[in-house]
């Protein structure tokens, strides 16, 4: 059995375990909390979003969307509640007086020193190891957070119209969907996207899940609002299904990367291999509806999730286009195959490390930041190219269906029917990168049936 160091973990204000004990008191915990002791006859301020049926304009808005939402989303809604819970000292830490910059070189690597988020955290609770686990409610989980860390339910509305309601009841029966602040923030502004709340899933995509995230992005209609995912052995630190998201105005070194058409599917979706950058990646956009590209997203994902192979996915473009990145950083990292002096930045490769944005840990590391450093970290969390072929294949397998009806999602353009990438194309373009040095090695990634 591997042996993995335990990471940190994003803990509430709130999660004391003294408070345990007044948990199992009448009349509520006394905290205020979102779980069944405090959370009955609670209200909280509800967004209720229109469905969206077409792919986002170039806007981040629908194309037949034609009023104006009557609350900005992100800056007066997001920021607005946000900024007063950071009045509110609701944050463990300021990120506002982290040091930030962005790195000289082709990508623009972004470098943050965030001393508070490596000293204020908890170890997590649970095995980094298996990528599914069930939901253990006896450990740290976002219903054990206090009702004042929540900004607001997040919710499809009931008359296909944008409504925004400041005192809604919170309906038990229904589990709502809430966006709350990341007590432990990288940057100002990040929240996190909780679906279904009260069901208490655990950290685990399905279609629906995924597809209120897509929402949300679309929604903030602003292409420096992202969401990111983590699975469990790719970093995420708590086993309750959550979505993060913050607001940074410099184009992501993912995004900016160059890409390879693999194939366009049946409904649209066109699916392409990341080029000339250190994690190896696949980008999904496009689609005949969002909902199409949701679901061979969503259904790439639970592929991954059932053969145990951890990964990150990024939410870009207000939901035009999403990575999805495998990794194998903790396999490595278990067997010895991490640098001592990688393991000593202490840096965890989560998905916003990995689209680009680097939360250091030391001043040294801060100071001596460099493209070069950056892309040699990065590099060890990418699968081979020869493992990334074996779990490209899986995905494509697991989606070639995923409308049924609608044709198999291999049925692309001629030129384009091999779902495999030209691996000799993208060894050319690695080859020809001053980074080739860096790109190298040849990892496998060991996946845990």
């Amino acid at each position: 059995m591997l042996r993995i160091k335990r990471v940190p973990t994003v803990v509430s204000n709130y999660q004391k375990e003294e408070a345990e004990e007044g948990a199992r008191r009448g009349g509520g915990c006394g905290r205020n909390c979102l779980n069944k002791c405090c959370i009955q006859g609670a209200k909280l301020p509800l967004y209720a979003f229109k469905r969206l049926t077409k792919i986002a304009s170039d806007k981040g808005l629908p194309a037949d969307e034609s009023t104006e939402p009557p609350v900005a989303f992100l800056e007066s809604l997001v920021l607005g509640e946000w900024e007063d819970r950071m009045q509110g000292g609701l944050f463990r830490y300021d990120v506002t007086a982290c040091e930030t910059k962005v790195i000289q070189g082709q990508y623009g690597f972004i470098a943050q020193l965030n001393e508070g988020r490596h000293l204020k955290k908890r170890p997590t609770e649970f095995r980094v190891d298996k990528v599914l686990q069930p939901f253990d409610g006896n450990k740290f989980n976002f219903t054990k957070v206090g009702q004042e860390e929540v900004l607001f339910q997040f919710e499809a509305s009931e008359d296909d119209e944008v409504q925004f309601f400041p005192n809604a009841p919170i309906d038990v029966e229904n589990s709502p969907n809430v966006v709350a602040i990341n007590v432990s923030p990288i940057e100002y502004g990040h929240v996190l996207l909780i679906p279904r709340i009260l069901e208490c899933l655990p950290q685990r995509i399905d279609r629906d899940s995924f597809l209120l995230a897509l929402h949300m992005a679309a929604e903030a209609g602003n292409p420096y609002f992202r969401l990111g995912y983590n699975s469990l052995g790719a970093f995420a630190t708590i086993n309750h299904l959550h979505f993060q998201a913050y607001y940074l105005a410099v184009p992501f070194p993912v995004e900016k990367a160059p890409t390879k058409k693999i194939i366009t599917s049946a409904v649209g979706v066109k699916i392409s291999e990341l080029l000339n950058y250190p994690v190896r990646g696949l980008v999904f956009e496009g689609g005949n509806a969002l909902q199409d590209l949701s679901n061979i997203v969503s259904d790439a994902c639970i592929c991954l999730q059932d053969h145990n192979i951890p990964y990150n996915v990024l939410i870009a473009d207000c939901g035009r286009r999403i990575f999805v990145l495998p990794q194998c950083y903790a396999e490595k990292q278990a067997l010895g195959e991490v640098s001592a002096e990688i393991l000593d930045t202490q840096v965890n490769p989560a998905v916003w490390e990995i689209s680009g944005h680097m939360v250091l840990k030391r001043k040294k590391d801060y100071e001596e930041a460099s493209e070069e450093n950056a892309w040699r970290l990065l590099a060890v969390v990418s699968l081979s190219e020869e493992r990334f072929q074996e779990v490209n294949a899986l995905i494509f397998e697991a989606i070639a269906f995923v409308d049924k009806g609608k044709g198999n999602a291999a049925q692309g353009s001629h030129e384009e029917a091999d779902v495999k990438p030209q691996s000799i194309e993208e060894a050319d373009a690695i080859n020809n990168s001053p980074h080739r040095s860096r790109v190298t090695g040849t990892q496998e990634c060991i996946v845990l049936q």
